[in-house]
């Protein structure tokens, strides 16, 4: 396998599994995927790296009709409550893109996919969701 990188900074991909993390501000916890110079809610600037849980539930989402070209339609995208705080938003795979297999609170866990590779043979890691087993 060749050289592999994550699409996003807040998805580590090394020795051990996939995993999102997330600055969290010490004095209020509030949670953040970008680097912050200061807590909005508390003001305060010291913040630590979290590991979010992998699992969470669908909070809200929607069934995408029209896409760019090279993207195929329909896919669902959802907004993700991970479990122990945190939220964020990732496309559902592996499920119909359809209400009839897509709930509100339904059970979900990360994944992650090949989502390109490069002349050089380096692939762009990305996450997504799909159901929970």
């Amino acid at each position: 396998m060749g050289k592999q990188i994550p699409i996003v900074d807040y998805l580590v991909i090394d020795e051990g599994s996939p995993r999102l993390v997330a600055w969290e501000a010490v004095e209020s916890g509030a949670l953040f995927f970008d680097r912050r110079n200061a807590d909005a809610k508390s003001g305060t600037k010291e913040f630590r790296r979290k590991q979010l849980a992998d699992e969470g539930v669908i909070r809200s989402f929607t069934i995408v009709q029209r896409g760019v070209p090279g993207v195929p339609v329909p896919y669902v995208s959802a907004l993700v409550d991970l479990d122990g705080g945190g939220s964020v938003k990732a496309n559902l795979l592996n499920c119909p893109p359809d209400p009839e297999h897509v709930k509100l609170g339904m059970r979900v866990r990360m994944t992650t996919f090949v989502a390109g590779t490069d002349d050089d043979g380096t692939e762009a890691i990305a996450f997504a969701f799909e159901p929970a087993a």
